[in-house]
């Protein structure tokens, strides 16, 4: 059986996220969704998303083909059944379809001709840009009982405090010195490569990704995912970054998602709770206005390759698109466009030329290439938000 997964409606909803990638491949918990769906499936999958990432990200169709909806995320239950799907028939979680058997060309515009199949478990679903910080410990749970089940950790270094080791998992290749990890309240996972330096303070749950670093004397409080790659240092709370990004210094980050090659600068803060306790409002690219997000505490929201210079401040519930280049003293305004470059003085459009030139220089340290499918992905976001911008 081919499986392949598809953006499905909420697509929108996780912008600016899913302007570079499709939804299987936003990181919440330990894995990336494709991740899981491809653990749990013992299956490579391919995907169905917007025409512009089609290139990157390409479909394959076979004969026999399951369509699964990627804002779901695996557990065993609903794989098994995802697995036994047969032609004409749908599964359903409510009013939401998470998977659907198609043949080869078929074209499914609705499902009423299909069987219907209600799932009656539980099962997450990721359909805004808050789940992926609201929802990573449920995630993060559940990707660690899959990576490491039947295995052994690697020994916990002599000068490492602990508390419920046992719910302590770490990968070939990590380094940690003198540090106090607390997985009495969630797991830590410690991947391939990765280091915690010494003076940290970590109480799970904690995802540290392959050859990611937490800095001298961090202070992580969990649910948190450190994505592959990415630098971390200050103080974080149940936050996700996705990979290749640095918050290197000193600052606070709190419930807020980062993309990839994301740069704080030093000292950068976020607010994560409105001085009168209100709930948080976020910007929303389908209405283009700000929309409820039900949440009292909900901070920072910012796209890939996206930039903030040294005391950037951040108010509570703050959208940043793809490539922008924030700096100077006070607060930016709480939707910054892709593609901008300035502050709370006002933004000017960051041209192309120049964001290349910074995404090509910042790969290539982590020896990764900005390739021409990448410039196209970019330049195409470029012209989608420029009704965003004040050219």
């Amino acid at each position: 059986m081919n499986y392949i997964l598809f953006d499905g409606p909420y697509r929108n909803n996780l912008l600016p996220f899913t302007f570079t990638r499709p939804v299987a491949d936003i990181r919440v918990g330990i894995l990336t969704i494709r991740q899981k769906w491809e653990s749990y499936l013992e299956y490579t999958t391919t995907t169905v998303t917007e025409d512009y990432l089609a290139d990157k990200f390409p479909m394959v169709e076979m004969e026999d083909n399951i369509m699964i909806n990627a804002s779901f995320l695996p557990n065993m239950e609903v794989v098994e059944v995802v697995k036994n799907l047969n032609h004409n028939q749908a599964l359903f979680k409510a009013e939401d379809v998470i998977a659907f058997f198609a043949k080869e060309g078929e074209e499914v515009n609705d499902f009423s001709n299909f069987e219907a199949i209600e799932f009656e478990g539980d099962i997450l679903k990721i359909e805004h840009t808050w789940d992926i910080f609201s929802k990573n410990g449920e995630a993060l749970v559940e990707d660690f009982n899959l990576i490491t089940k039947d295995r052994q950790s690697e020994p916990i270094p002599a000068t490492i405090n602990t508390i419920n080791p046992e719910n302590i998992f770490i990968e070939k290749g990590a380094t940690l010195n003198f540090a106090t990890l607390n997985a009495s309240s969630g797991p830590i996972y410690i991947g391939r490569n990765a280091e915690i330096m010494e003076g940290s303070i970590v109480r799970g749950p904690l995802a540290l990704c392959n050859n990611a670093t937490l800095k001298m004397a961090s202070k992580i409080y969990g649910p948190t995912t450190i994505g592959p790659h990415s630098k971390v240092g200050g103080e974080v709370s149940n936050s996700v970054i996705f990979g290749f990004s640095n918050k290197g210094h000193d600052g606070f980050l709190g419930n807020s998602v980062l993309g990839e090659w994301c740069n704080l600068g030093a000292d950068t803060n976020n607010s994560n709770l409105k001085n009168n306790y209100a709930e948080v409002r976020l910007w929303d690219y389908q209405t283009e206005g700000f929309a409820k997000t039900g949440l009292q505490f909900c901070g920072l929201m910012m796209g890939d390759h996206s930039k903030c210079g040294i005391n950037t401040m951040f108010n509570t519930g703050t959208v940043v698109g793809v490539s922008a280049n924030i700096f100077g003293s006070g607060f930016p305004r709480n939707f910054v466009p892709s593609f901008s470059w300035g502050g709370s003085k006002g933004f000017v459009t960051y041209k192309t030329n120049k964001a290349f030139e910074v995404a090509e220089v910042v790969m290539a340290r982590r020896k990764e290439e900005f390739t021409d499918q990448d410039k196209a992905i970019l330049e195409h976001i470029f012209e989608e938000t420029k009704q965003y911008r004040r050219e």
